[in-house]
């Protein structure tokens, strides 16, 4: 009982920690569009003037700032001490720096940011900045600040700088930054500055574009995954999917392109056209797998739904390295269906799709059943990966195989479970800790 409370609290300490995150970020808003409505807001725009004052310093111009107050409430009584005669020096600096910060400006340069368009959740992500300088001057000192990060978002790499930009060239800086949340993520323009002399104020920025990009589920490390072998019919094949069946049946004639096979000529067309045109073949039979994602929210425990999305895209990953199709099918108020594998899609697609998924309430079986039943007669098998095993799911797995489709249930549990030593029990059921998942474990199912 040791090991469960030690795992139960560890789990409520990782909560907690993630709550007070938000929290923390709880009056920014979160969206662009949010974000937007609120610069136009009477409020943003009495504050734009001391926002830019602040923008305007470098990190050492804001802590004289600081040391000036400090010594302008020493040097209030002047006839006692002359401190005042150094808050003086101080304050001349600071604002003598402000008035000419105006004439530093980046002429004829433009900043781009280049982002991936998808990244795994805590894995670093690589922002690169392109700064062009079209202009006839060089320009020296150019700082850059980046956006600030919604709650799950951490830079993980100082802010860059350029010591030099050459007129009519080109120069690239890199800014790290990770995520722990799965979704769009939006991220306000990128800033840059140059420097002004003494180094405490800069000079008027130029922003970059927005960048967009979706942070997707973790990949889990499946290593093997043992389904039924089989293959059911299609009928009328499958569009584009690659040639390399059992039997291939005439979807029509085409023209010849290069590479084609010679042996798949047809000698009557070529005749008749006088052009060479080739037989284009249909398969009719495939192997296809259908991996069902469950996601009833109604257990609140977000790090253990995470788990399951990772899980599922490392299913799909180690299955679409094969020859069978696969229908990522994930089941809530609706079905969202996706097919991958053969030359019709990508891994990319399904991380897509899963890092878009919400928790929500589970419908109830018969609902599930009525929006899977349609899919299941093309597939050779299904991978259900459930966040609990009770008797509704136990009921609809048995519908499935009553299908005659091959079924096998990823279950995954919190390692308090297993270290209760009480594991679900079911035909073709197999337990997976969320820890094991997270952590990058080798899975073999």
């Amino acid at each position: 009982m040791n090991v469960v409370t030690a795992l139960r609290a560890r789990d409520r300490a990782r909560r907690l920690r993630t709550e007070l995150e938000r929290l923390n970020h709880i009056l920014i808003p979160k969206t662009k569009a949010q974000r937007d409505r609120f610069r136009t807001s009477l409020f943003a725009k009495m504050m734009r003037p001391l926002v830019a004052m602040y923008m305007a310093f470098t990190d050492e111009g804001r802590f004289l700032f600081v040391v000036g107050l400090v010594v302008a409430g020493f040097g209030l009584d002047v006839r006692r001490t002359e401190v005042y005669l150094l808050w003086s020096v101080l304050a001349g600096v600071i604002l003598a720096s402000l008035v000419v910060s105006r004439g530093f400006r980046l002429q004829g340069v433009r900043i781009e940011v280049l982002t991936p368009p998808r990244v795994a959740v805590g894995e670093p992500m690589i922002f690169t900045l392109v700064y062009k300088n079209e202009g006839e001057h060089p320009h020296y000192g150019v700082r850059v600040r980046g956006p600030f990060l919604p709650w799950d978002g951490t830079w993980e790499s100082p802010r860059p700088t350029v010591s030099e930009l050459a007129p009519r060239a080109a120069a690239r800086t890199e800014v790290k930054a990770s995520f722990s949340e799965r979704g769009e993520h939006h991220l306000d323009p990128f800033h840059a500055n140059a420097l002004v002399p003494l180094g405490l104020a800069l000079g008027p920025p130029i922003d970059s574009p927005g960048c967009r990009f979706l942070v997707v589920p973790k990949v889990a490390n499946v290593l093997r995954v043992t389904t039924p072998i089989g293959r059911r019919h299609q009928p009328g094949g499958v569009a584009l999917a690659s040639k390399t069946g059992e039997s291939m049946d005439l979807l029509g004639v085409r023209p010849y392109r290069p590479g084609d096979p010679a042996r798949d000529l047809h000698a009557r067309s070529w005749a008749r056209t006088g052009q060479p045109v080739v037989r284009e073949f249909q398969e009719e039979y495939f192997s296809r797998v259908g991996v069902v994602v469950d996601i009833d929210g109604s257990l609140e425990d977000p790090p253990r739904f995470e788990a399951s999305l990772s899980l599922a895209a490392g299913v799909i990953a180690r299955l679409s390295r094969g020859e069978a199709l696969i229908d990522l099918l994930v089941v809530g108020e609706e079905v969202h269906s996706l097919t991958i594998g053969r030359s019709l899609g990508f891994l990319d697609q399904a991380l897509d799709l899963l890092a878009c998924v919400e928790a929500a309430e589970g419908p109830s079986v018969d609902a599930i059943w009525e929006r899977l039943a349609p899919h299941l007669p093309r597939l050779s098998c299904v991978v259900v990966i459930a966040l609990r095993w009770d008797a509704p799911r136990r009921a609809l797995v048995d519908r499935i195989r009553g299908m005659g489709v091959g079924c096998v249930t990823l279950l995954v549990t919190e390692p308090a479970d297993t270290a209760r030593g009480t594991p679900a029990q079911g035909r073709g059921l197999i337990e997976v800790t969320s820890d094991a998942i997270v952590r990058g474990e080798g899975l073999s199912l």
